[in-house]
This record gives structure tokens, C-alpha cells and sequence, in this order.
């Protein structure tokens, strides 16, 4: 385990000590109420995300080691900066009409201000994390050649659907045009344009992908090594994307603790770091293949997590319920899972 883990307990113990130093920056006094904050969210970035974990390691099965190494590290930094810093900051910029250098001055030194701007862009943001996450769930259950399905009466027949060509945009659509119906008036088109981008982003890194996968196996060396570097990196991307649209909703939520961006930085990516540690460790340990049903739980727990995003943008959804509706999915795929080896162990 510790092999596993020493990136994320380093991380801690940095982030405790830079969320000291921070708090009694900006309060003398309030240096261990920082950390305090900062456990609290670290717990809930890790506890919520078990479902990101497995996710990630299925795309990290069919990468080189060379890649996983490089999701730890590189992966880490732009999930923590990119994400978890400068993304709100851009998301801010682009809709309060502001460069990014004064944000990024209005979020550290005026949090309420800062986080009102982050709360009037909440929409935008979680549609299109929504319908990115809504086009991995329903490209995963649409799919013929599955023959291994967890609820059987509702994902056989899901899997036959995908002989309809373009259904999974088609639903994406439909549900983004009944969402947009629920939005004011002064937001659908942002929200309309947002749900638009993460089904479009969705299809290129799906798309490119698949053309990778396709040409991995071509006979000239040189093509073949390059196919696979290229493979490498698309699904380096891919990953940062699924992460960015899992923790869109919680980078959002963490401003209910804390309107300070760097204490919520530091909480958010110790509970990144452990994340992925934890990812690492299915994938080296392949969990995966030990336990049949945890993909299919996972993914349920993406859809869940995609529809409760889309509700988000007219109703206030608590993370409790969110992380808890996932947490379900996982241990009930994860029981179904221990069942399934028994009965199997049992037959031979």
C-alpha cells in the first residue's frame, strides 16, 4: 500500500503545512481552522470519486507504463492547477468579461466576490460536465459486442441500441433541450452552447481514440511505435477530461466550506493525489479483472452523477446525496461482484 500511496501522503503533508501557513496569512489565528478545512475536503474529493478511480483504470489498463507514470505526475498538476485553479478562473474570465490576471487577483484577494462571479457561472459549467459525462455513460451500455452485463433486464437490452446510428448524441440532445427549458431566459444560450461543447468534446476524444486503437496494430515498426505514442497521449487527455467533468460539480461545492480558492486548491488536490494513487493501484493489482461488476457500477454511478449535475443547474443538489447515490452503485457492483466469483469457485 505505501508504495502505492507515498506521492499522496507527501502531498498531504505539504498541503497541511501550506494551508497553515496560508490561513494565518490571511487571518492570523486561523491557521489550524485552514487545515481543518482543507482534511474535510480532501475526504470528500476522495470518498466521492471512487467511481472516477475506476474509470480511470480501465483507460489506464491498455496504457504503456511509461503513460500511468505520467497521469500521476504531469496528470496531477493539471487536475490540481488546471482544474482546480485555473479553469473557474477562465470559466469567470469568459463570462464576467475580465482578462484572467485580475481574477486571479479578485480570487485570492476577494473570495466572496470571486466566488458570487463562480456561482452565477454554475450552469454553463456543470452542462457541459453533464453531457460529457452523459456521452461516456451511454457510449459504455450502448454497445453490442458487451456480453457481460450486471442488470440484466436493463442493460441487454441497452447494449443493442447502439445499432441506431448517432442514439447516444440524439439522447445527449434531447436531454440538454429539456434542461435548457428549466434555465432562465438570460442563461440558455450559455447553457445551450456549454451542453453543445461537452457532447462535441466528448465525440473528438472518442473519435480520435478509436482511430488510434484501429491503426495500433499496423505492420511498419516505425508507424506502429508512432500510433502508439499518439495513442498514449489521446488517452492521457481523454483521462484529464473525465477527471475535469468529475470534478467540476465538487470544485463548485467546495465554495459551501470555503470561499478561499487557495485553501480549496490544496483540499481538493490531496484528495486528487489520492485519487489517482488509488487508481495506480487497481490498474497494477488488476481489481478490475477480480471483481467483473465494478465497471458496470461505476458507470451507473456516472450517469447518476451526470443527471444530477443537469438538475443542478435549476436546483441546489447536496454533495452528501451525490456521493452517496455513487457510493451505492460501487459497492452494490462490488458485492454482486464477490457473489459472482463465489457461485463461480463453487462450479469448478
Amino acid at each position: 500500500m505505501l508504495e502505492y500511496f507515498l506521492g499522496s501522503y507527501i502531498i498531504t503533508i505539504v498541503g497541511v503545512i501550506a494551508a497553515y501557513i496560508w490561513g494565518e496569512h490571511v487571518h492570523p489565528g486561523s491557521g489550524l481552522t485552514a487545515i481543518f478545512i482543507v482534511a474535510v475536503l480532501a475526504v470528500l474529493e476522495t470518498s466521492l470519486s471512487f467511481d472516477n478511480a475506476v474509470v480511470n483504470a480501465m483507460k489506464l489498463e491498455k496504457m504503456s507504463h511509461k503513460w500511468r507514470h505520467r497521469f500521476l505526475t504531469w496528470g496531477i498538476a493539471i487536475a490540481v492547477f488546471g482544474m482546480r485553479f485555473l479553469f473557474p478562473v477562465l470559466v469567470v474570465s469568459i463570462f464576467a468579461h475580465l482578462d484572467m490576471v485580475t481574477v486571479t487577483k479578485i480570487a485570492i484577494s476577494d473570495s466572496a466576490k470571486y466566488a458570487s462571479y463562480l456561482h452565477a457561472t454554475h450552469a454553463p459549467i456543470v452542462t457541459f460536465g453533464g453531457m460529457f459525462l452523459i456521452m461516456l455513460f451511454l457510449n459504455y451500455f450502448f454497445n453490442h459486442e458487451k456480453d457481460v452485463h450486471w442488470i440484466k433486464p436493463i442493460e441487454a437490452p441497452l447494449s443493442h441500441l447502439d445499432h441506431i446510428k448517432g442514439i447516444e448524441v440524439i439522447i445527449a440532445l434531447i436531454m440538454l433541450i429539456i434542461t435548457q427549458n428549466f434555465i432562465p431566459q438570460d442563461e440558455k444560450l450559455a447553457v445551450v452552447i456549454a451542453g453543445m461543447a461537452g457532447i462535441i468534446t466528448y465525440l473528438a476524444i472518442d473519435g480520435v481514440a478509436h482511430f488510434l486503437e484501429k491503426h495500433e496494430q499496423m505492420r511498419q515498426a516505425k508507424c506502429a511505435t508512432d500510433t502508439i505514442k499518439c495513442a498514449g497521449l489521446i488517452s492521457f487527455i481523454y483521462l484529464e477530461l473525465i477527471d475535469a467533468s468529475f470534478s467540476l460539480d465538487g470544485v463548485l461545492g467546495a465554495f459551501a466550506l470555503s470561499n478561499d480558492i487557495i485553501i480549496i486548491t490544496i483540499g481538493l488536490a490531496i484528495g486528487a493525489m489520492f485519487v489517482r494513487s488509488l487508481t495506480i493501484m487497481l490498474v497494477e493489482k488488476k481489481t478490475l479483472a477480480q471483481f467483473l461488476y465494478l465497471e458496470h457500477g461505476a458507470h451507473w454511478a456516472i450517469g447518476a452523477l451526470a443527471v444530477i449535475m443537469l438538475v443542478t443547474t435549476v436546483k441546489e443538489v447536496p454533495e452528501v446525496v451525490t456521493g452517496l447515490i455513487g457510493l451505492v452503485f460501487i459497492v452494490a457492483a462490488l458485492v454482486s461482484s464477490i457473489i459472482h466469483n463465489k457461485k463461480s469457485s463453487a462450479l469448478q
